[in-house]
């Protein structure tokens, strides 16, 4: 008799859709199809200063810029933002610095050239943090390009010049050897900036790739008039 309702029971379980004893993970019987909650969305960036002053002191301690670090150096923009023609230059030199060393007593021959310096341009960095590879992978360069459009158009300047295939490539997707020898322009917050790219003194060790560089800066001189 025990064995006939034991029997029953396990029938009307099965009926009712008890497939298991015991189970760890509760069960939704009534809606077995149910979908899992989605997961929630990750927070948005905030937003970017909207005066140079503020950007500045963003640049200098915001936890989102990629690469940052609490222990890790950053090296800001220096010069005046107000001379018409702001320099970017992909992040800052292994002496530290923007454009140190020998590549930058060669960057303050060209100013020279052109009738400028330090003090009469708006020097910046893509990333004012130096990777340990000297390399910015794709997504970083992207958040960065992202950061340095916002800034382009908070400093407004007349041109911008920019050097390297890492900022070529992060602001125009386009590499030195394609985009240089012409005119282009970047979209920013405040309107398009006309921009000119570069071989970046770093990479100026023959006399053939020197000769290119003179040429940009005479297109830029004539430019800035």
């Amino acid at each position: 008799m025990t064995s006939i309702w034991a029997a029953s029971a396990l029938d009307w379980w099965q009926e009712a859709g008890v497939d298991t004893i015991v189970g760890e993970t509760a069960r939704d019987w009534l809606n077995p199809k149910a979908k899992a909650a989605p997961a929630e969305a990750a927070p948005a960036p905030a937003l970017l200063p909207d005066t140079l002053d503020a950007f500045r002191d963003w640049l200098a301690a915001s936890a989102e810029i990629p690469f940052a670090a609490p222990s890790v150096r950053r090296d800001l923009p220096a010069g005046d933002p107000d001379s018409g023609l702001m320099v970017m230059v992909d992040m800052p030199s292994p002496e530290g610095g923007l454009l140190a060393g020998e590549a930058g007593a060669l960057f303050d021959r060209m100013l020279v050239a052109i009738g400028r310096s330090r003090e009469t341009i708006y020097l910046a960095p893509l990333s004012p943090i130096r990777t340990p590879t000297g390399t910015i992978d794709a997504a970083s360069a992207a958040r960065l390009a992202e950061i340095a459009r916002h800034h382009i158009g908070l400093a407004a300047p007349r041109t911008l010049l920019l050097f390297g295939d890492i900022c070529g490539k992060a602001l125009l997707n386009t590499p030195v050897a394609a985009a240089r020898g012409a005119w282009h322009e970047i979209d920013t917050p405040k309107g398009a900036i006309k921009t000119l790219v570069t071989i970046k003194p770093e990479k100026l060790n023959t006399n053939a790739l020197k000769k290119l560089a003179w040429a940009d800066l005479q297109m830029l001189m004539e430019e800035l008039g």
